[in-house]
């Protein structure tokens, strides 16, 4: 059986673990050659070992999303070594918990440029490298908090943002081979929600109680490969009339 994403070639931001790792691990068992970030080297060498481990083609490449050089430069390597690139997936970001009147200029700041500013310039890159082929798909990783924004009120806004960020572009390429869409996860077996639900992730957990108040927290978590098949589905041909739409993949946890 020919394997859904055979030949082609799929950036992951953020994938030295999580999700991210979820995602890249799937697709490269999915016949893709994965081009990996994150913003250390020993991880990202620790995941792309398990890839190669099964048969996978994995390029890894050290990369902090805010940093307004990275997108050119991941793109640059990717193409060098497999020729274009057919999938961006945006995953990196970062989880807080400070609510309103204790949230700072510069904290608000930095967490919209990891988590709003990083993926546009991602996006933007991947879509100028996309168009004069026509095709492409990509897919970001928001958060049911982009919808229910009971986090730190900077990362609840970037999730929105990214949202709307996402129905924008593929409104903009209504009409053409390039697909954007988003998948939003509830809460996933990760160590960033093992350190939310602690109450350990920046700014700590006086927002938690809203958790209780305004979701259901009897229902069982996600795991990332939950995830890794809602971006696979994007990617593939099984979502090929899909553009625009943000997937919720919460077990039902957010409705």
């Amino acid at each position: 059986m020919r394997k859904m994403l055979e030949g082609q070639t799929a950036v992951v931001t953020g994938a030295s673990k999580g999700i991210g790792y979820a995602i890249a691990e799937l697709f490269s068992e999915e016949g893709a050659n994965v081009v990996i970030t994150a913003r250390h080297q020993g991880p990202l060498d620790e995941a792309a070992e398990k890839i190669r481990a099964k048969g996978g083609k994995v390029l890894t490449v050290v990369a902090d999303s805010a940093d307004r050089e990275a997108p050119a430069r991941v793109f640059k390597e990717a193409i060098d070594a497999f020729g274009q690139v057919d999938i961006m997936v945006n995953n990196a970001g970062v989880g807080e918990m400070y609510a309103v009147e204790k949230t700072t200029d510069d904290h608000f700041d930095n967490i919209m440029q990891i988590n709003l500013a990083g993926p546009f310039r991602f996006c933007r890159e991947a879509i100028n490298h996309m168009m004069p082929r026509n095709e492409g798909r990509i897919i970001n990783v928001s958060s049911v908090n982009g919808t229910l924004p009971i986090c730190g009120v900077a990362y609840t806004t970037t999730k929105g943002g990214l949202n709307t960020m996402t129905l924008n572009m593929a409104i903009r390429l209504s009409g053409t081979k390039i697909r954007v869409n988003a998948i939003a996860p509830g809460v996933t077996d990760t160590d960033a929600a093992r350190a939310w639900a602690a109450g350990e992730q920046e700014g700590g957990g006086e927002m938690l109680e809203f958790s209780d108040k305004y979701t259901n927290t009897t229902v069982p978590s996600t795991e990332p490969i939950d995830q890794a098949y809602a971006a696979l589905y994007l990617a593939s041909d099984m979502g090929r009339a899909v553009t625009g739409q943000v997937i919720q993949v919460d077990n039902g946890q957010f409705i």
